[in-house]
């Protein structure tokens, strides 16, 4: 029997492994939050002769190629761009379908990343997004909830500065309020009002389509993330893409601001 979240259209299960290629042995500590700008749709169907919408539908498989990698490489917490607050600017006909075409993958696919024990969280803005969005949106967020082998936030409406504006009016409401006194006001209380506020910081920040720019994504939680820039068009991103990143996450000094003094020795 069916669960009552189950869509007449879901795709069939797939194993974690359907591509048969499994995560190399990495030689340090995963990055426990990797955000991606899945970048490069338009620009692949366009070289392919094809409409820009089509470069999004085939970059749904790349999409779920990536979210089953990150599982399998043990990845905790996972954010993908997916809609952003600038994403309004383009032509009516490509919001509508990207509206729509949102749906759709949750739709299909919420039953297969419940399956893969991912917990899907929403991160974004309501105004301007549809209603039918957002209930969805909801819809899989009650399915997951109790999943605990990663979290995937689908930020849909999303931007970065945005986020941090929304952040300031809640901590005015409440300083308003005599809830929280200004004087009081820590990076730990505005990280407490951001979207997800249990999605700890980027570790591993993946721009996908050869452009060098964070494009509005994950300002406050990206300040010491480290970032990968591939040259491939995210239809043609895959788990294997995902894996190289982490591998040049790993070959990174991370020292948050410190500095150790390596004077060469003298013979």
């Amino acid at each position: 029997m069916t669960h009552p979240y189950t869509h007449p259209d879901a795709e069939p299960l797939k194993p974690l492994n359907w591509t048969g290629i499994e995560p190399p042995v990495f030689a340090g500590a995963v990055p426990n939050h990797v955000a991606i700008v899945m970048d490069g749709n338009g620009r692949w169907a366009n070289s392919q002769g094809l409409p820009r919408t089509e470069g999004h539908r085939i970059g749904v498989d790349a999409m779920l190629d990536t979210i089953a990698g990150a599982v399998q490489a043990g990845v905790r917490n996972l954010s993908v761009y997916a809609f952003s607050t600038e994403n309004w600017k383009r032509s009516p006909a490509e919001v509508r379908f990207l509206m729509g075409f949102n749906r759709e993958v949750l739709h299909k696919h919420r039953d297969q990343l419940n399956a893969w024990g991912v917990r899907v969280v929403w991160a974004g803005r309501q105004p301007k997004l549809w209603g039918s969005v957002i209930k969805d949106l909801r819809v899989a967020e009650e399915l997951t909830k109790d999943n605990t082998t990663m979290t995937l936030a689908m930020c849909i409406n999303y931007g970065g500065r945005w986020e941090i504006v929304d952040a300031m009016r809640r901590m005015a409401e409440d300083v308003q309020a005599g809830r929280l006194k200004p004087s009081a006001i820590t990076e730990k209380t505005i990280a407490r009002s951001l979207y997800v506020p249990s999605m700890p910081d980027v570790d591993l920040f993946i721009r996908s389509g050869g452009e060098q720019r964070t494009s509005n994504f994950m300002l406050w939680e990206s300040a010491y993330a480290e970032m990968v820039f591939d040259d491939a068009l995210w239809p043609e991103f895959s788990r294997v893409n995902l894996w190289n990143a982490i591998r040049a996450f790993h070959s990174r000094d991370r020292r948050y601001g410190g500095a150790i003094d390596r004077a060469s020795s003298s013979s």
